[in-house]
């Protein structure tokens, strides 16, 4: 059965003038491996284009709200406000994942990878939207979902350097400088996803996913911060 991608319409107040291109939106590449369907495109080009219309935006934004912050904090402020975590709570929110074209495969997972796969579907939709119904309509999509956001991320300090903060908070407290490996590498090579674990010693502390070995160390590091809960004094 085909998702009922009016709803999402409905949701966001904004018709579209060619369906094609949000189902197109919602098209995992997975998905087109098993579908009969003809003539179905799979949604990373989409995925691009918001990306760049995302980070216009946002920078837009963030250049007009702090006009006293250097390029490095905004640049830092930029990359706390569209990281994973935030884009995949903001798909969950609109039920995007409601409304995905998955692969069997990819539908019945609801791990990491599925928060990683619905940040990009937010991305896909932006490119999607903007396409469709032009820059304006894109950038009130952006500032009603994700700059809505800003505030929280700048005040508490979710935009830091994850690494380097896990990092201070690891030999502060244990004297231990955390260390970094490979636990899993998916995917062709023009589209590889890394999975890669972050250890105190020889513990187990956390993982995270990436498309970059970085994005993963970053992503790691970032899920240790916020499941230990020490970017408040707590452990």
């Amino acid at each position: 059965m085909s998702p009922d991608f009016t709803r999402f319409e409905s949701e966001t107040g904004i018709t579209f003038k060619d369906k094609k291109i949000l189902r197109e939106a919602f098209t995992h590449r997975s998905y087109l491996n098993e579908s009969k369907e003809k003539g179905l495109l799979h949604n990373e080009r989409l995925e691009f284009l918001g990306d760049a219309v995302l980070e216009l935006v946002s920078t837009d934004f963030l250049f007009k709200k702090y006009p006293n912050e250097p390029e490095g904090t905004l640049t830092a402020y930029r990359a706390g406000l569209v990281n994973a975590n935030i884009l995949s709570g903001i798909a969950l929110d609109l039920h995007l994942g409601e409304m995905l074209l998955l692969s069997k495969g990819e539908a019945k997972d609801i791990g990491k990878a599925r928060q990683y796969i619905l940040a990009n579907t937010i991305e896909s939709v932006i490119g999607a939207i903007y396409l469709d119904q032009g820059y304006d309509v894109a950038a009130d999509f952006i500032a009603k979902h994700i700059l809505i956001h800003t505030e929280e991320v700048v005040g508490k300090g979710l935009w830091q350097d994850a690494k380097s903060l896990f990092q201070e908070k690891a030999q502060e407290q244990y004297g231990i400088t955390p260390s970094y490996k490979v636990l899993e590498e998916t995917g062709p090579d023009h589209d590889k996803q890394f999975k890669i674990g972050v250890y105190l010693g020889e513990k187990l502390m956390g993982d995270g996913i990436g498309r970059s070995k970085q994005d993963a160390e970053q992503m790691a590091a970032k899920n240790v911060l916020e499941n230990h809960e020490w970017k408040t004094g707590r452990k």
